[in-house]
């Protein structure tokens, strides 16, 4: 590679230089950004298995503060009790860790929650760590000698991206009921919750509704007072009967037994046998004192569906997890373990099984999310391929600055992954913003290189004009970049919520933009250099790429859409006759070729956009799309 005399080349020069010169090196580059970029892209798709890491995706930017939660159980105490001998002490001793903003405590009946708010710029797992020193290092004697704390699961509030109820469905699907909340309660807390809990990405799925099974004890005061009872005796003989005891060994003919005793509570005539004290010789049970039964425990909310009470349960996803991975993770699991939920005949012989009904699913907040971002990018496609048609006439520039279009949004996926902004409306939005301003510096530059190579008159070799033409408007495209990332240095300066809301969309507008830059100026000219200069000498490999052409076009025709098959088809077919036709018809024909791709284009805008309404027609639909063009 030889150019003229260029002195003191500023380091884009050089770099342009290199990439006009050594066209292997960039296409590798670019190969292999393009695969990095399809292994992060935040679509869902089922390419790559394991080598698959993609960026986080969610619909909507997580503004909330940098919380934990502290939680502690004190059953049967008032919320007086719970404030002066849990909710204050704990309080006053968490406020000395490190990085802390403010606490709020509320103290309810039998529980008391402390949310800790960190500064923005503390680790989420780091405050986890702090908190939990400073719980395990509390004075003994600040809290009750039976109160635990214990910290909430490590997600936010956004988190809950599935709720789900379990139901009794037939073979058809239809509800038939049968099934009571507890035993369906009961299915949740002891199998289904522990099943997805195990799902990778899943920090915690709490039970929501239906009636928590227990052992209830109602004590009758004038049968206690008759036989010398006090409740401390009840409380005490309950809690020494539901367990195991071991004793020592003993040894029989050479045979040595281990002694211990069994028990545990398995039913209620168990619980109604236990022992409160002797009075001499005659032993006092509970059933002499009190009615034992099975019953609901006392509710604090429920789950409502349809006007009727259900049961069932809430995915919470974990702190930095991928909400679309775990969504999908959770579904596969709840597959596995569908089969084995119970089952029974009810009184009309229909046969009920419980199935896990989702209610509440994230998924298709985030598919139309990233939808968003792949009809912009399509529909930029389309608007440039129409506006360089009949801008410059040439619609080879088209392809290819519109082919660069999805190049350069996987070199911002790539930027997103590396500084760990995550894929949400607003993020995504930054990247369809940007999709303008990525068209026109790729315009801009091939424009100027068709310019300068239509007046090459002076014999300048083709790669020394691509490389003037490429180098006269280069300082200009980076000043415009960098004109508008400085401009949203503000955004990046935010803090809280608004930080959390409007730093991604800084962040992706501005990866989008340096992409298109690194496009435009080190990848289009090495391109338009190939295409322009490169002659294939046999004959029958030039018409290699027309006939693929041609057969994915009645590929496309048969499988997809019979118009898209037909348009790839008869440029296929065309690029097969143009060698035979007369220079004066392959002019008129070139002509009508390029009309033809920037009439369809407008068509199809017109008939997707429908900009001026539907009740206009499609004719006044489109030519407002080609005024507009």
């Amino acid at each position: 590679m030889t150019f003229d005399d260029d002195t003191h080349p500023s380091w884009i020069d050089r770099i342009v230089r290199f990439s006009i010169g050594k066209k292997v090196v960039v296409f590798l580059l670019v190969l292999l950004g393009i695969g990095y970029g399809i292994r992060v892209a935040p679509f869902d798709w089922r390419i790559g298995g394991p080598l698959r890491d993609p960026v986080p995706v969610d619909a909507f930017p997580d503004i909330g503060e940098n919380q934990q939660i502290v939680f502690t159980q004190w059953i049967g105490r008032s919320p007086q009790d719970i404030e002066d001998q849990i909710t204050y002490p704990l309080t006053v001793s968490l406020l000395g860790i490190p990085e802390v903003k403010s606490i709020r405590s509320f103290s309810m009946f039998g529980f008391s929650s402390i949310y800790i708010i960190f500064k923005d710029g503390a680790d989420f797992y780091w405050c986890r760590s702090r908190i939990l020193e400073k719980l395990n290092s509390l004075t003994v004697g600040i809290l009750p000698d039976d109160v635990q704390p214990v910290l909430g699961p490590d997600a936010t509030a956004m988190g809950q991206v599935f709720w789900y109820t379990i139901e009794g469905r037939d073979d058809n699907g239809r509800a038939t009921g049968g099934w009571d909340l507890n035993e369906i309660r009961t299915l949740q807390d002891y199998y289904v919750r522990y099943a997805l809990m195990g799902v990778e990405g899943v920090s915690e799925v709490a039970s929501v509704g239906g009636f928590v099974k227990e052992y209830q004890v109602d004590i009758d005061p004038d049968r206690m007072r008759i036989n010398g009872v006090t409740l401390e005796d009840v409380v005490a003989a309950v809690q020494a009967a539901n367990r195991d005891v071991g004793a020592r060994t003993i040894e029989v003919n050479r045979v040595e037994y281990l002694v211990r005793g069994i028990g545990f509570i398995k039913r209620v005539e168990d619980l109604e046998m236990t022992v409160i004290k002797r009075n001499g010789r005659v032993p006092i049970f509970i059933k002499q004192v009190a009615n034992v039964s099975l019953g609901p425990a006392a509710r604090q909310g429920a789950l409502d569906k349809g006007g009727s009470d259900a049961a069932g349960g809430v995915v919470v996803v974990r702190y930095g997890s991928n909400p679309l991975e775990v969504i999908r993770a959770v579904k596969q699991k709840i597959l596995e373990i569908s089969p084995g939920l119970p089952k029974k005949q009810l009184a009309d012989g229909t046969v009920s099984q419980l199935k896990i009904v989702p209610f509440y699913d994230r998924t298709e907040l985030i598919r139309e999310t990233l939808g968003t971002l792949k009809t912009a990018l399509s529909n930029e496609i389309l608007v440039t391929v129409g506006v360089v048609v009949f801008s410059l006439l040439h619609l080879g520039s088209a392809i290819l600055i519109s082919g660069l279009l999805p190049l350069a949004v996987l070199f911002c996926f790539i930027a997103m992954k590396g500084f760990g902004v995550d894929a949400n409306i607003v993020a995504l939005s930054g990247i369809a913003i940007a999709i303008g301003t990525m068209v026109d510096m790729g315009i801009i530059l091939v424009e100027n290189i068709l310019r300068h190579l239509d007046e090459n008159d002076s014999g300048q070799s083709r790669l020394e004009t691509i490389y003037r033409a490429t180098r006269e408007v280069g300082g200009a495209v980076l000043t415009a970049v960098a004109t508008t990332i400085i401009s949203f240095l503000p955004v990046f300066a935010m803090e809280a919520a608004e930080g959390k809301l409007f730093r991604p969309l800084a962040f992706t507008k501005t990866f989008a933009l340096l992409a298109s830059l690194v496009t435009a100026l080190f990848i289009i000219p090495p391109v338009m250099h190939l295409v322009l200069t490169v002659r294939v000498r046999h004959r029958r490999r030039g018409w290699l790429p027309y006939e693929a052409m041609l057969y994915a076009g009645g590929i496309i025709g048969i499988a997809v859409d019979w118009r898209v098959g037909l348009v790839i088809g008869f440029f296929g077919g065309y690029g097969l006759a143009a060698p035979w036709f007369p220079d004066r018809i392959r002019r008129w024909t070139n002509a009508a070729r390029i009309g033809l791709c920037g009439s369809g284009v407008g068509l199809f805008l017109a008939h997707h956009w429908n900009p001026i309404g539907v009740e206009k027609g499609l004719i006044l639909n489109t030519v407002f799309v080609f005024l507009t063009m």
